[in-house]
């Protein structure tokens, strides 16, 4: 599979369920073209750069952004990626992608059982 189809792939689901890297193209990068885990994150980050501002477009058009929500997660996120970028980098390859495994397995089952309020 082309790279630009995982490209194609990882924007829809993105736009589709609102996820984007983690969730989506590291995933796809991994399964589909072999990176490692360091690899494929690393790449992700700088793929939802594309994906975000294309999404937040589209979504913000349509009256679906709380503006000043995600401005406020968008600057506390900044501190998240900088200890999450030095704990993932100090991980072996193998036992991060097996954290992400469990982190994947832990949300979908959150998820399956989630009632919204």
């Amino acid at each position: 599979m082309g790279i630009a189809l995982v490209g194609l792939l990882g924007g829809f689901l993105g736009g589709l369920f609102g996820i984007g890297g983690g969730t989506i193209f590291v995933p796809l990068l991994m399964l589909l073209k072999g990176f490692d885990s360091h690899h494929a994150i690393g790449t992700s980050l700088l793929i939802i750069i594309f994906t975000a501002l294309a999404g937040a477009f589209f979504h913000g058009r349509a009256g679906m952004v709380d503006w000043k929500a995600a401005i406020i997660l968008g600057l506390f996120s900044i501190l998240g990626v900088w200890i999450g970028t030095k704990l993932s980098l100090k991980l072996d390859a193998i036992m991060l992608q097996r954290l992400f495994a469990v982190y994947l397995v832990v949300i979908a089952i959150k998820l399956f059982f989630f009632k919204p309020s």
